[in-house]
């Protein structure tokens, strides 16, 4: 039985302005609601601090981004939370939309420097990452991707696109709410090709989206699209096969989408 996240202290409340707020968690968690504010655990405080100071100096036309709080003695980072104003909005089924997103906020960040936190990470994403693109060899649960993992990667071809700061897991993490320019939430980075992020985005929603393989070729003319295809379908069978959570009922999506994405090639 999985626990329920917990709130946010009243400490940290107050530290970002929401003393008196009740705090109502957000879809599930593990962010939660305290007033205007969205608080989120934040584990990895270098990290964080980045996200936050990037956000808070980034301007994308036609999109909203959950800007960064200070605490009340200028720290993003409280006790091992994080906050951003809250965002109005929900997610929904607009998968090309979340492709059109995902194209407007790396044109943003194409010139941000690479983090030197990423080379750092070790969590399940940040393995999986390097395992799709070939510069770690870990082994994969058979079952659960691995076996297909080994069967995609022979389709791979090199790739001529140029690595960028990217956030790698758009979808769930933009909003709709309305007439209002969507909403990113958060900012999970990595050093990846901006159509590989798109690819990314794609393969999720196909895989659990509800999306059809129309996605995959209405996009067709992104540079080296399929091979950003299978790099992100590799990055999706690779967490699955590592992740703790995974079931084989989660994995029945990703192989519908790594048929389709095969019959691409």
């Amino acid at each position: 039985m999985t626990r329920s996240p917990e709130p946010p202290p009243a400490h940290v409340r107050a530290a970002f302005g929401a003393r008196d707020a009740e705090p109502e968690l957000i879809d599930g968690g593990p962010a939660w609601r305290c007033g205007d504010a969205t608080i989120r655990p934040a584990p990895r405080p270098a990290e964080a601090t980045w996200i936050a100071k990037t956000l808070d100096g980034l301007d994308v036309p036609h999109l909203r981004v959950g800007r960064p709080l200070r605490s009340t003695d200028g720290r993003y980072v409280v006790g091992g939370w994080s906050a951003t104003k809250f965002l109005a909005g929900r997610a929904e089924p607009r998968h090309d939309e979340l492709i059109a997103v995902s194209q407007r906020l790396h044109q943003a960040t194409a010139e941000l420097p690479k983090p030197r936190f990423l080379d750092a990470r070790t969590d399940v994403f940040a393995v999986a990452d390097r395992r799709a693109w070939g510069e770690v060899d870990v082994p994969l649960d058979a079952d659960l991707g691995g076996r297909l993992f080994e069967l995609l990667e022979q389709a791979q071809k090199p790739l001529n696109l140029k690595p960028q700061v990217v956030h790698g897991d758009l979808f769930g993490n933009v909003l709709f709410a309305g007439d209002a320019p969507p909403a990113v939430i958060d900012f999970t980075a990595f050093w990846r090709p901006a159509e590989w992020a798109a690819a990314v985005i794609a393969v999720d929603a196909v895989a659990w989206g509800g999306a059809d393989s129309g996605l995959f070729h209405r996009w067709s003319h992104q540079a080296e699209w399929e091979q950003a295809l299978v790099r992100a379908m590799l990055f999706r069978l690779a967490v699955h096969a590592l992740h703790p959570l995974s079931t084989p009922q989660s994995f029945v999506g990703l192989e519908r989408a790594a048929h389709h994405v095969t019959a691409m090639l």
